[in-house]
């Protein structure tokens, strides 16, 4: 079963940013077990070079590598998919015009250029109507809720065919609306979008820092989890290691 049909059966997927542009760590992740990798281009410095070695690190290791791209704009998010990304988070999506622009540069029934040459492809080698259908069933949309002047369009944020996942960015919705991370506004907002999701068959996702979050987040109506990322992952990984071997 794909990711995309993971997620829109309702099931709980967990994995974390990818921030180092290196395939081993792709290759480790995919052997610790997350259901998928999100590969931060905007945050990050990884380029496409970089970027064709995770892919090949993700098939390799049967992990799914999604992108977060720098922007919704199409050069950001359609080579990704050719080098056989498994989907997109793009951020700020305010609007559906916005989600739009995310869907026609993803979707072949939706415009996006075509060539089966890629890795996505075979390197040419499947059946290209075949390639075409499958890459429109198979890749996942994020789209990333983290401005105030998205809530008032959830609804048709979640309406677009295409939108599989309201993703929140819980630092950039807090700063928009102006509070904390745990103000009463902040938490409202959080079930705001987990309930526009559900009304139109959509996941709900969050970002969280620490695993205890999921739990209770997961009661709330959120299926899609990033849980930190490589970076903190080894960090914490490096502290646990130096504070077990002074108490020994």
């Amino acid at each position: 079963m794909s990711l995309r049909a993971r997620i829109l059966a309702g099931e709980l997927v967990v994995g974390p940013f990818q921030k180092t542009p290196s395939p081993q760590v792709t290759e480790l992740l995919g052997r610790g077990g997350v259901d998928f990798v999100v590969v931060d281009q905007e945050h990050a410095p990884i380029g496409i070079e970089a970027l064709d070695l995770i892919a090949l690190a993700g098939r390799a290791s049967g992990l799914p590598v999604l992108i977060r791209a720098s922007h919704a704009a199409g050069p950001a998010i359609w080579p990704a998919l050719d080098l056989g990304c498994a989907g997109v988070m793009v951020p700020h999506i305010r609007s559906a015009r916005e989600a739009v622009t995310v869907a026609e540069a993803m979707k072949y029934a939706r415009g996006r250029g075509f060539s089966p040459s890629g890795r996505a492809g075979n390197y040419g080698r499947m059946n290209p109507a075949d390639y075409r259908a499958r890459s429109d069933a198979e890749t996942v949309f994020l789209a990333q809720i983290e401005d105030a002047a998205a809530l008032p369009h959830l609804d048709e944020i979640a309406a677009v065919p295409e939108v599989d996942v309201l993703f929140i960015g819980p630092q950039d919705l807090a700063l928009s609306l102006g509070c904390t991370g745990d103000a009463p506004e902040m938490q409202a907002a959080i079930d705001q979008v987990a309930a526009a999701a559900q009304h139109h068959g959509k996941a709900a996702g969050l970002f969280v820092g620490d695993p205890a979050q999921i739990a209770p987040m997961r009661a709330r109506g959120i299926s899609v989890f990033v849980c930190g990322s490589d970076q903190g992952l080894l960090q914490g990984g490096a502290r646990r290691l130096m504070a077990a071997s002074r108490d020994s």
